[in-house]
């Protein structure tokens, strides 16, 4: 299951936010920007920034997050967000030796399907081996008549091997990542992530971000969630059709963690 941590943020988020927005609605100069700014006054201006819809002073806060445990088919769609940084564990320059892999939960479930599954993954895995030694064993022939040491050029074709044996690899390959967005980001992120109608991998990802925000910065992220948290749900006929058990759900999510 996908494990995620904050591995740092802003210092004082709602404080940090809440003086880029005093600059735009008072006299203010930046040298004295913070003087007067209680923690109250900054939740104060925080609260005013979601009830006006004035979404650009949350860029100022930043989170950056641990994600393991997660799929290459989430990578792709966590990818899709564009306003973030990532760095992702490579499968160019580290072997998959005995890869770990994510099996989703409908799967899991039922013993049959759950047979078939890991079959395939540890053929996967003996195909992905077998090509990697073909591969390698041609490429340290090649280095080697290049005058390479032969340490050398077993590191480098190796190296080389991977490159390509990693396109047998499934979505199911476990992969890690560190990701970093700013609260605005990230509340359009839990808008759409955190829907019922989402995938249920990258749903489990955002809700844990959620929960994990929402301790740092309350007052942030009170209203962030699905859209049907604060409004009708946009999804028409798609609609789950259950916003009282939303609502109830990240109520208690925020509020617990």
């Amino acid at each position: 299951m996908a494990k995620v941590i904050l591995l740092a943020h802003t210092p004082n988020p709602e404080y940090t936010v809440a003086a880029a927005a005093k600059l735009c609605y008072s006299s203010s100069t930046i040298t004295n920007l913070t003087d007067n700014l209680t923690d109250e006054k900054a939740a104060l201006f925080v609260e005013m920034l979601s009830e006006i819809g004035h979404e650009s002073p949350i860029e100022h806060a930043s989170f950056t997050f641990g994600i393991e445990g997660v799929s290459r088919s989430l990578l792709a769609q966590i990818t899709r967000h564009r306003m973030a940084s990532f760095s992702v564990k490579s499968q160019r320059y580290v072997r998959e030796g005995s890869f770990e892999y994510v099996t989703p939960p409908e799967i899991a479930s039922e013993p049959e399907a759950l047979k078939i599954y890991e079959e395939i993954m540890a053929e996967d895995q003996k195909r992905y081996d077998a090509l990697t030694e073909i591969l390698k064993a041609k490429h340290k022939k090649a280095f080697m008549s290049e005058g390479k040491d032969e340490k050398v050029a077993e590191r480098l074709a190796e190296k080389k091997a991977i490159e390509d044996a990693r396109f047998v690899l499934p979505n199911a390959c476990e992969t890690q990542m560190v990701m970093t967005m700013n609260a605005r980001s990230l509340h359009n992120f839990f808008k759409v992530r955190c829907c019922k109608r989402a995938q249920w991998e990258i749903r489990d990802v955002a809700n844990q971000m959620l929960a994990l925000v929402s301790r740092v910065a309350p007052n942030l992220f009170k209203n962030a969630g699905p859209s049907c948290l604060c409004g009708k749900c946009p999804e028409g006929k798609m609609s789950c059709g259950k916003p009282d058990e939303v609502r109830e759900f990240y109520k208690e999510l925020k509020q617990n963690g």
